[in-house]
């Protein structure tokens, strides 16, 4: 089933099983929700947490592997490989127009929300006591989740979109032990590499 995903169906998004594509619906009019509640401050405050998600996705990604313990350690390039797994494509880069710029972001980072929602899941039964990873995975679901706000307000304010069709991963929540460690394993290792992608690209258009 198709869902049009937009900020407050993420959460449900999580119970999905497959990968799941929302409809492309870049709906444009009057009907903007809130975007007079923009805080004064919010294109400031969306390069601050995109620059924040940037500098500390290596150091979560290196403590995921750590909490995993072997073979994740030791074998990570074979078993961290992103290459068979689920991610939004992210083709824009700084010469593209700043609304298809903010569109990717939407997109991205609605997709890696409900993505960080799934491992964090999976974490706190596989490694309850893992308290710094779990304090980690919380904390940038905390600001990924303040990011998809900004660009959910610049994207109405901007151009009067209010929904964007957006994809969500595969649930890991049937899966076993090792895979579910494996689907976060090849999530973040994505992640590091694609929120360096969308700082270069993204943080030029928010400058002041």
């Amino acid at each position: 089933s198709s869902h049009a995903g937009v900020v407050p169906f993420v959460a449900l998004l999580l119970l999905q099983r497959r990968p799941v594509a929302g409809r492309a619906l870049l709906v444009t009019g009057s009907g903007c929700p809130g975007h007079g509640l923009c805080r004064s401050n919010v294109q400031e405050q969306t390069r601050r947490q995109v620059a924040l998600l940037n500098a500390t996705a290596q150091d979560l990604f290196s403590l995921y592997l750590k909490c995993q313990g072997e073979p994740f350690s030791s074998e990570t390039d074979k078993l961290c490989n992103p290459s068979g797994i689920f991610f939004p494509a992210f083709r824009v880069n700084r010469t593209s127009e700043r609304k298809e710029v903010m569109v990717a972001m939407y997109k991205l980072f609605a997709f890696l929300n409900a993505s960080l929602g799934n491992i964090t899941r999976d974490q706190e039964e596989l490694n309850p006591t893992a308290k710094e990873l779990l304090d980690r995975l919380h904390n940038t679901t905390k600001t990924t989740r303040g990011l998809i706000s900004n660009l959910t307000c610049l994207l109405c304010k901007n151009y009067n979109i209010f929904q964007v069709d957006v994809s969500y991963g595969e649930n890991s929540k049937s899966k076993g032990s090792f895979k579910k460690k494996q689907q976060g394993c090849q999530v973040l290792r994505k992640y590091v590499q694609v929120i360096a992608q969308a700082a270069r690209v993204l943080l030029p258009h928010l400058s002041p």
